[in-house]
Formats: structure tokens, sequence, C-alpha cells
């Protein structure tokens, strides 16, 4: 794969030229439909998932999956939230899994094989990368696993225009405000400063410091400090 292509997707300065990207790039391996979606851990809120998708996928498909439950019912997305490696998927991987309706259900929008995989980013976060098509994929060994090392190399450098973009566009949707203690102790956290120096800067005690950085967690659905300026910073709140 040209290296141009995997910057095109990684330098991407918007939306639209994060989704031409990742077309692009399919299309070179003979892929015509391809999505990323951003999986965002919302702990905060019932353990509810929020997800951001880029890609062209079809009016009609998007239309034919309104249902909720579709992402719990597919076993693509449930391997994927589960694990890291590279995953091929057809018919007969749907009514193995016991899910042949579902194949049936999307096979006509194009989605009848394709290879995927799932990353872990920071902050409770995980990037879904798949491409599809109607033909089915390489039976030569070597090219199939050349395209899965194609797929994985792109889902490395998709992250940061992932991270920067959709993080963004979900939480634009998304109201975050802090009471104006908890962003006195985020913005002197920032700053490097420990929670006893915050305290005696605030003159407040450090337990009450850490009491109010364990409120921010559960505001900003992080579990560190470094996570919670980073997430405050993507909400334009530092």
């Amino acid at each position: 794969m040209n290296l141009q292509r995997y910057e095109q997707v990684s330098q991407a300065e918007d939306l639209t030229s994060f989704r031409q990207g990742l077309i692009d790039f399919a299309s070179d391996l003979d892929f015509g439909l391809v999505v990323g979606v951003l999986a965002i851990e919302r702990r905060g809120a019932g353990g509810k998932t929020e997800y951001v998708s880029v890609g062209n996928t079809p009016q009609a498909f998007l239309e034919a999956s309104r249902d909720p439950s579709y992402a719990q019912r597919d076993p693509v997305h449930q391997r994927l939230m589960r694990q890291s490696i590279p995953l091929i998927y057809d018919q007969d991987f749907y009514v193995t899994a016991g899910a042949g309706e579902l194949w049936e259900m999307v096979a006509p929008f194009g989605y009848r094989t394709g290879v995927a995989v799932g990353v872990h980013m920071p902050g409770y976060r995980r990037l879904l990368l798949g491409m599809d098509r109607d033909t089915p994929l390489p039976k030569n060994p070597v090219e199939l696993n050349r395209l899965i090392a194609d797929l994985q190399l792109l889902a490395v450098h998709a992250q940061d225009a992932a991270g920067r973009l959709l993080v963004s566009r979900g939480a634009a949707s998304v109201e975050v405000k802090l009471p104006p203690r908890q962003l006195e102790i985020l913005k002197l956290t920032m700053e490097g400063k420990s929670a006893w120096v915050v305290g005696s800067l605030l003159g407040i005690s450090e337990n009450t410091v850490n009491y109010h950085m364990k409120q921010l967690f559960k505001l900003l659905d992080v579990s560190t400090k470094q996570q919670a300026v980073l997430k405050a910073m993507e909400l334009g709140l530092l």
C-alpha cells in the first residue's frame, strides 16, 4: 500500500478529508464500503456506549439497521469490542454465530464479506475499522495476510485522526459543565501540580482535592488525572 494513503488518513484536518482517506484506501484494496467507528464508553452514565462513525455507509442500510439492538446482536460488532485480532467475516461466519438472518439483511447493501479490526485507545475508547464488498476475499494466504496487515496498519494511522475528529464530533452533543472549584483543581493539575500543592494553593485539604478529582472522573468518564485533563481539553473546558 502506498505510504501516502496512510498519511492521507492520519494527517486529515477535518472529517471530510478523513472520510475520503478511508474511502480511497479501501478502494485501492477493491473494497467498495468502509467505516470507522469510535466507540466511547460512558462509564458515568450507566455503562452506556456512544458510537460516532465515518465512512460511506449507504443511507438505505442506515435506515434498515436503525433498530438499537442491531449492534448488540451483530457478531462482528461483538467480536471487535472484545478483541484486537483482525476478523474476517462472510455468510458462514454469521450462520455459525447464530445470526444468519442479520447477514441476509445486510448482504443486499454490499455487506457480503469483509475484514475488520478493533483497536484500544485511551479514555475508554475503541476504534472499529472495517471494509466490506460483494465479492469473496482472496484465497491465496499471502494476499489475504497482506490485506489484513494493510488494514491493521491503517487502524494504527487512523487513531490520531479519530481522536481529533470523531471525539470532538461526539462530544459536541454532550454538554459537560464543571463546578468552578473542580475547574480550578483541573487547571492546576494540568500544570503538573500534585494534590497536596493544589490543596495548599486553594486553601483546602489534600483529601478534599482527591474527592473533587473523583467527582471529575465521573463527570468526564475517565479514570486518571491525565485522561481528565485530555478530556476537558477535547470538550473545550480548558
